[in-house]
């Protein structure tokens, strides 16, 4: 119990106001990275939706392929094929949020000249399928840096939340309840003095 002085109840007012501010403070955080969250979360979910109808085609595709081209030819196709992309993957910062980022120095989609075999001698089929996969895997590398920003404005919007209703439902029912006890008792101390003053005054008027 902290002890019943003017000045005591002064310091935990301020307190009072101070952690208020605060709770203030963190909400609009929290709005903010709500905001940077939502709007992160619908090309990653357009991106899960494109990938899906993506796969599904090219997996045709390669199956009519495969049936036209054979095994072995596509299996030595996609060794000369091969490339590395050159995946970088760095710091990055969103609202004092630190996250990976992933950067791609080659762009895994190529023309069909680029990709190291004669296209004009296999089926539209292989060409379309190539090109679908290589849409896939630029796809799921934007996923890749979409996946660790959302974790982490994910995981600091929970944290925010946590805070907020810590001060909200203990610190600031706590601060206040100290305050109405010592003001309740400042009170009642002034009371008792003004009563001892009044019968004083009155003893010495007789």
């Amino acid at each position: 119990m902290i002890h019943p002085t003017r000045t005591n109840l002064l310091l935990l007012k301020e307190k009072s106001r101070s952690v208020t501010n605060s709770v203030g403070i963190l909400k609009a955080r929290r709005q903010a990275l709500i905001r940077e969250f939502l709007a992160n979360t619908l090309p990653f979910l357009r991106s899960r939706q494109d990938i899906q109808a993506a796969y599904g085609k090219a997996i045709s595709e390669l199956h009519l392929s495969l049936g036209a081209e054979g095994e072995e030819a596509l299996e030595s196709i996609a060794v000369v094929t091969g490339r590395d992309l050159g995946v970088e993957i760095a710091p990055r910062s969103v609202m004092g949020l630190k996250y990976r980022d992933v950067t791609v120095l080659h762009s895994p989609v190529r023309s069909p000249t680029e990709r190291g075999y004669d296209y004009r001698v296999t089926t539209p089929h292989l060409d379309e399928a190539t090109y679908l996969f290589e849409t896939i895997v630029e796809e799921v590398l934007e996923i890749a840096a979409f996946s660790s920003k959302l974790k982490r404005l994910g995981e600091e919007i929970v944290r925010v939340t946590r805070r907020v209703k810590v001060l909200e439902e203990r610190v600031l029912p706590a601060l206040t309840l100290q305050i109405r006890i010592i003001a309740q008792y400042i009170g009642e101390r002034e009371r008792e003095a003004y009563y001892r003053l009044k019968l004083f005054k009155e003893g010495t008027s007789r």
